[in-house]
């Protein structure tokens, strides 16, 4: 018995659902997007509801269940009020900026880190050090913010790095002079 496979999921206002060949597309305001599902979940239509079932008990059946609810929650979300991902950079001379549709980081190597923005993904860089990654796409946004946060991930020592905001780091201890002296 799935918890999550069973909620229903409602529709905002303004976003509409399309089943047929095993695809549910839907769309909202901000874009439609497109969720293909396994012969062994039936998905349908009721009352205003999205409503995910299994057709029998076999064990993928079973694994798809929760799994194709919640990506039909996710575009839902996604057309009706979008994704968003904010990052921090942390560190002497770390900056981003935008110049067409690249990411241009200066993060402390010896050349600066140019990234293709994906289709679908927009970057704003209110200043230098604050970047908002949004989209519609849950998993499109989350793997860019996750790639650019790879590139210079937050070291545990001095803080410097890119993160995710409000993400908490760690701190350690450096060397100390007393360890020194002996």
């Amino acid at each position: 018995m799935s918890r999550k496979g069973n909620k229903l999921l409602n529709l905002p206002q303004g976003t509409s659902v399309s089943i047929a060949n095993h695809v549910v597309a839907v769309t909202g305001p901000k874009g439609s997007l497109k969720v293909k599902y396994p012969a062994g979940i039936n998905v349908e239509l009721v009352n205003n509801h999205v409503k995910v079932s299994r057709t029998n008990n076999e064990k993928m059946n079973r694994i798809f269940h929760g799994t194709i609810n919640s990506l039909i929650h996710n575009a839902i979300i996604g057309v009706s009020e979008g994704y968003s991902v904010r990052l921090h950079i942390e560190g002497v001379g770390y900056k981003a900026k935008i110049s067409g549709n690249k990411l241009e980081l200066a993060i402390g190597f010896s050349h600066p880190v140019i990234l293709d923005i994906p289709h679908g993904v927009a970057v704003a860089c209110k200043t230098p050090v604050d970047l908002e990654i949004t989209g519609i796409d849950k998993i499109v946004v989350g793997e860019f913010a996750a790639n650019v946060r790879a590139i210079r991930r937050p070291e545990p020592y001095n803080g410097k790095g890119i993160m995710y905001v409000g993400e908490h780091i760690i701190r350690k201890v450096g060397k100390t002079a007393e360890g020194a002296k002996k």
